[in-house]
């Protein structure tokens, strides 16, 4: 058995760096993802004005419920959606200050307008410099009232989960009444983080209701990243032998986790205890149709592992995986059809025929840390795959590709 230890989840510590910097007292995060993405995070608040202390496994958050310390700054978001959109949200709560934020070129092209047009809504003084609903943009805060806005959180989950976020913080409270959502177990993920800083926040039907009253500073541990370990569980079930993820169990918070039960109903043993999970592969792997609306983030990995089915694989419901770090529905079918596999693609869906990849394949990775790991499981099966950005797993992972060769797993004809 192979013991893969994935590091911290990207979204828990994104999460909880905006609920430790808003929070009255000292936070200490407990092994958080040190990665591209949430280095850019705890930069942007230490641009901010807060102070982010580390040691080699925790982070010290000076929570200042007031808003930053700070009242006028640039913030470079870097590749990081959830920093390019929480920390705006953040500083449009403060009392006062001129916050101006801008990113990559990539997080650049990922929209953002249904997030500050309910931002404006609520009276927030936001104002694209560009191109509208994307980066860069100025914040001039004053406050939020709070009250009732209507988001369309059918892109992403993360424009309902800043908005949420935000509640707290406001004079009045905040309810969101929600005309679409995708990632929904990412939304379960805020709250529940939300309770453990002591917020107040609710939902009936499409409405989520938050209190105001603002957060209290707690010590948090963070979980290893479910999709991250995805990966791992994948090449499992691709070569025969067994990988236990531990610290992901029962109690997860992460809804990636359920991506082993697709594993499952391919073929693969699935374990799931309180403190770990195992899959085992039992040298099959059937075709199946899948709807992975709320776990979409996995998309690629079971697209990178479907030609070795027995049947053809068709994923269902993934538009959303059009506008993440690329256009992913478009970037796996060009993969493939590089590697020799059939594929067929549609607005929400992509489907893929059972096939022998060829070797000797060089990625295109359009600059995506998912497209990267997940092929990298495909490259256990296929000689000489090799990728043009192996380097961008530092967005989530940089110690990627050392830790999947140390599983040692096999290689099968």
């Amino acid at each position: 058995m192979a013991l893969a230890h994935i590091p911290g989840s990207k979204s828990i510590t994104a999460r909880a760096l905006f609920l430790a910097a808003a929070a009255d007292g000292v936070t200490t995060l407990v092994r958080p993802l040190r990665s591209d993405d949430t280095e850019g995070f705890a930069e942007g608040l230490t641009r901010l004005g807060y102070r982010v202390g580390r040691t080699p496994d925790t982070w010290q958050i000076d929570g200042r419920p007031q808003g930053p310390a700070v009242t006028e700054a640039d913030v470079y978001c870097r590749d990081g959606a959830t920093t390019a959109r929480f920390l705006p949200t953040l500083t449009a709560a403060a009392h006062g200050g001129t916050y101006r934020f801008d990113a990559s070129p990539q997080m650049r092209r990922r929209p953002l307008a249904p997030l500050t047009r309910a931002l404006r809504d609520l009276g927030v003084d936001l104002r694209h410099e560009e191109a509208e609903g994307h980066h860069p943009l100025t914040v001039v805060a004053h406050g939020v009232h709070g009250g009732e806005v209507t988001l369309d959180a059918g892109q992403s989950s993360q424009y309902l989960t800043a908005l949420l976020l935000l509640g707290p913080l406001t004079r009045d409270g905040l309810r969101v009444r929600v005309t679409d959502l995708v990632s929904e177990p990412y939304v379960d993920i805020t709250t529940a983080m939300m309770r453990s800083f002591g917020a107040e926040v609710g939902r009936e039907g499409d409405t989520y209701t938050v209190a105001p009253g603002g957060y209290r500073a707690t010590t948090y541990a963070v979980e290893p990243d479910a999709s991250t370990a995805s990966y791992f569980f994948a090449a499992a079930a691709l070569t025969g032998t067994e990988v236990t993820v531990p610290g992901l169990g029962t109690g997860a918070l992460q809804g990636d986790l359920r991506f082993v039960d697709v594993l499952r109903r391919m073929g693969a043993r699935v374990d799931v205890r309180a403190d770990r999970t195992t899959v085992s592969g039992t040298g099959e792997l059937r075709g199946l149709t899948v709807n992975m609306r709320d776990i979409s983030d996995t998309m690629p990995t079971l697209a990178a592992i479907a030609p070795f089915a027995s049947g053809p694989v068709r994923i269902e419901d993934v538009a959303n995986t059009r506008v993440k770090e690329c256009d992913r529905l478009d970037a796996c079918a060009e993969n493939l059809r590089r590697l020799g596999v059939a594929v067929t693609t549609g607005p929400d869906w992509i489907e893929i025929e059972p096939g022998t990849p060829a070797p000797g394949v060089d990625i295109k990775t359009y600059g995506d840390h998912r497209v990267v790991m997940s092929f990298a499981v495909t490259g256990l099966r296929t000689p000489g795959i090799t990728f043009d950005d192996p380097g961008c797993v530092r967005k989530t992972f940089p110690g990627f590709h050392e830790a999947f060769a140390k599983l040692a797993l096999p290689s099968r004809p």
